[in-house]
């Protein structure tokens, strides 16, 4: 009878597994489902230190409408959104330095978005590249910035 338990039990177990295994990908799946709002409400409702992967989130999504609205010819909402990557790579690098998590993956982040931009820029016209390239900027002064309160002058103290 003890070997009827013990698979019992197994199949209780491995059952258990079974199912969260079926369930993580559509809990993981709905992260990347969430609005853009419930997004940004999520970092007014988080924590400082859960704040700036969710900041970088936004500001990635971000960086993805502003290259559809470029393909589309929607000048204006690109350059909103835009301003979004700027504001939420700024509110990331903020939050990350303040907490000191998420140093190295926000600058990485940035590092990406930066490039992104880059290759965005060639391939949008020449009045729409000044925008862009503005926004590079900031986005290196960003990353500058976090790389300064990582890496500080003179070492800790």
């Amino acid at each position: 009878m003890q070997t009827g338990r013990s698979y019992l039990q197994f199949w209780r177990t491995g059952a258990a597994a079974l199912a969260l295994l079926l369930l993580m990908p559509r809990a993981l799946h709905s992260f990347d489902e969430q609005t853009l709002e419930e997004l940004k409400e999520r970092v007014a409702n988080a924590s400082v230190v859960d704040r700036p992967p969710l900041c970088i989130r936004v500001a990635e999504r971000q960086l993805d409408a502003a290259n559809r609205f470029y393909d589309a010819g929607d000048i204006e909402r690109a350059q909103a959104a835009l301003n979004d990557v700027v504001a939420f790579s700024e509110s990331a690098r903020d939050y990350a330095i303040q907490s000191h998590k998420h140093e190295k993956q926000t600058e990485i982040a940035i590092r990406k978005m930066a490039r992104k931009l880059a290759n965005l820029k060639h391939t949008v016209s020449r009045e729409d590249q000044d925008p862009v390239q503005q926004t590079i900027d900031r986005l290196e002064r960003i990353r500058d910035e976090l790389m300064a309160a990582m890496f500080p002058k003179g070492g800790k103290k």
